[in-house]
C-alpha cells in the first residue's frame, strides 16, 4: 500500500499461505474445518493441532475468518478449468490477450457492428489465472473494477495517433492489431492483417475507464461515435465466456502471439 498527498493508492497481490504457525491453508467450499481449524468451546484448535486460548490474537482472528466462510461459499464455486497458469507480462501475454480478445467479441455482439481493435489496460487485470480449477473468486479478483464495455468509432488517423502515443510511453493491452515499436517510435501497425487506412472508420472496443484519461489514454478524443453499455461490466463479459466454455466442455487456454513487439524493453 502506498499513499500520496492527494489521496490513497492501493495495490494487492496473491501470496501463498505457508501455514507455518497454525497449518492453515486457503479453504475450498467443502473443507473449511480441515483448512482453517475449528473451535472447541472457547478454544481454537488449529489444523496442525495447536490449541489457542479464546482471548489470543490467533483465536480472535480465526473466529472472524471462520464466521465469514458461509457468506464466502458462493465465490468458491468451481466455474472452469485452466490448462496452464497465465499471468500478465509486458508488452503482451497469454492472459492479457485472452482478456482483450473476449472483450472485443462481447462488444461486437452488443454493438451489432464490427470491432477491429481492442484496448484494455494491464492495470485492470489484478491477479493471475491459476492452473487447474478456476473458482468464481479467481475471476472476481482478476477483474474487480466496475468498468463498462464501450464501442468507439474512430478514424484510422486517430487510432494511429493512439498507437504512436503508446509507443512513446507504454503500450496497453491490444487486440486486433500487430504493432512494432522501437526507441519510442511506432515502426509499423496493422489492423486485420493490413495497414491502417487513415480515412477509414474503425470499430474499437474498450472500457469506460480508458475513455477520458484513465492510464493516460483518452480514447474518446475525436471519436466519430461512442456507445457505452452501462449494464455490462468487464467481469460480466468474462464470466459469460468462462461459463460458456465450461458448459461446452472446453478448458480456458490462450497464448501470446507476437501482436505487440517492443524492441526497447528497457523503457
Amino acid at each position: 500500500m502506498s499513499f500520496t498527498a492527494v489521496g490513497q493508492e492501493y495495490g494487492w497481490k496473491t501470496v501463498p499461505m505457508d501455514g507455518s504457525r497454525t497449518g492453515c491453508k486457503a479453504p475450498a467450499k467443502d473443507n473449511v474445518d480441515e483448512a482453517l481449524g475449528r473451535f472447541d468451546g472457547r478454544r481454537y484448535v488449529a489444523p496442525n493441532g495447536r490449541v489457542f486460548g479464546g482471548r489470543s490474537a490467533t483465536a480472535r482472528t480465526a473466529r472472524v475468518v471462520l464466521d465469514a466462510q458461509p457468506k464466502m461459499a458462493r465465490v468458491k464455486d468451481v466455474i472452469g478449468y485452466s490448462t496452464e497458469a497465465m499471468s500478465t507480462a509486458y508488452p503482451e501475454s497469454a492472459l492479457s490477450n485472452w482478456a482483450v480478445d473476449l472483450l472485443m467479441d462481447k462488444t461486437e455482439r452488443l454493438a451489432g457492428k464490427k470491432v477491429d481493435i481492442g484496448v484494455l489496460n494491464f492495470g485492470g487485470i489484478r491477479v493471475d489465472m491459476p492452473q487447474g480449477d478456476i473458482i468464481l473468486d479467481d475471476m472476481l479478483s482478476m477483474f474487480p473494477f466496475k468498468n463498462q464495455l464501450v464501442y468507439v468509432e474512430q478514424t484510422g488517423r486517430q487510432i494511429r495517433a493512439i498507437l504512436e502515443g503508446m509507443a512513446a510511453g507504454r503500450f496497453q493491452v491490444l487486440g486486433g492489431v500487430r504493432v512494432v515499436a522501437e526507441d519510442g517510435k511506432l515502426i509499423s501497425a496493422e489492423i486485420g492483417g493490413g495497414p491502417i487506412d487513415d480515412d477509414r472508420i474503425y470499430g474499437l472496443a474498450t472500457i469506460s475507464f480508458l475513455l477520458g484519461g484513465g492510464d493516460g489514454l483518452s480514447l474518446d478524443y475525436n471519436a466519430v461515435s461512442i456507445t457505452t453499455f452501462d449494464d455490462v461490466d468487464v467481469i460480466d463479459a468474462v464470466l459469460e465466456y468462462v461459463y460458456a466454455e465450461t458448459a461446452a466442455g472446453r478448458p480456458i487456454e490462450y497464448k501470446a502471439d507476437g501482436r505487440v513487439i517492443v524492441k526497447d524493453l528497457k523503457r
